[in-house]
């Protein structure tokens, strides 16, 4: 398995390197991942204590463990290393026998207008404000420069089937594929299968409901059809949003009703199970 991860996320905070995404793939991948869905379990938080009575805005939290990951990036990245490789390193030490890759090398930033006109960094907009402006407009700084990390463009080329996790369309999807060159390449897959991140129509947390409809894509999992349209032959609904099979008719994808929310790892294993047994059945994409 490869998995291919948005990196407009990633900043400079405290003075290193911070790749939330890549890290929360390689921390869950490993089996370590925090109770919050980041991080590391058991991590302890002295390093933020400490700066905090220095004076320093820690509104954004990073476990010392985690801490520690992000300093052995800035290192490496400082010494040459290209973010991809740096990430397989990582990989290697937490024994993650997946390959996780980058979907670029190149710097990108995900920037978000709001309702007042105001331009947000991610971060600003998603752990200082906490995602409660309202957005009409996204945009992916860098993207249109950027060329896809080794590995990238011949994983999807190679794929038996490409996956589009339950993720926010609009800002952990969508920095994937602008890159240059992505999206044709999935578009050119037989099979591309896409889980809904809706539960009855919104979500555990974040807010990729919220900007499904402040950008303009609607409400519900037509918006995601919508986010994905052209793009995917498969959608995963969960079954908290059955009735939304028949409002997806006009989409000419197959659509299939399974449990999603993943409450535990023995659940996770059977809708991962359930999942890929439903996107192999379905019907390859159509060509003329």
């Amino acid at each position: 398995m490869t998995v291919v991860v948005n990196v407009g996320d990633d900043d400079d905070i405290y003075g290193v390197r911070v790749c939330p995404d890549l890290d929360t793939v390689t921390y869950t991948l490993a089996g370590i991942e925090g109770p919050d869905g980041w991080g590391i379990t058991g991590d302890t938080f002295l390093t933020m204590d400490h700066l905090t009575t220095l004076g320093v805005d820690t509104t954004f939290r990073l476990g010392d463990c985690d801490l520690a990951t992000c300093l052995y990036r800035t290192m490496r990245l400082g010494e040459g290393l290209p973010l991809s490789t740096v990430t397989a390193e990582l990989g290697s030490r937490h024994a993650v026998t997946a390959r996780i890759l980058p979907v670029t090398d190149d710097p990108v930033h995900t920037r978000l207008q709001t309702d007042e006109g105001e331009w947000l960094d991610f971060q600003e907009y998603f752990v200082r404000r906490r995602h409660t402006d309202v957005v009409r407009r996204v945009e992916y700084d860098g993207a249109e420069a950027a060329k896809p990390a080794p590995g990238v463009a011949e994983a999807i080329e190679s794929s038996d089937l490409v996956l589009i996790a339950p993720s926010n369309p609009v800002v952990s999807i969508g920095p994937i594929l602008a890159i240059p060159g992505i999206q044709r390449l999935v578009e050119d897959r037989p099979r591309v299968s896409a889980v809904s991140p809706l539960f009855g129509g919104a979500t555990v947390k974040g807010p990729a409901a919220d900007l499904l409809r402040s950008t303009g894509l609607g409400e519900g999992n037509r918006a995601v059809a919508t986010a994905y349209r052209g793009l995917i032959t498969h959608l995963v609904v969960d079954s908290a949003d059955a009735a939304d099979v028949e409002l997806l008719s006009d989409f000419d994808i197959a659509v299939s009703v399974l449990p999603t929310l993943l409450t535990d790892e023995a659940t996770a294993g059977s809708a991962a199970a359930a999942i890929l047994n439903a996107a192999e059945r379905s019907a390859p994409r159509r060509t003329a």
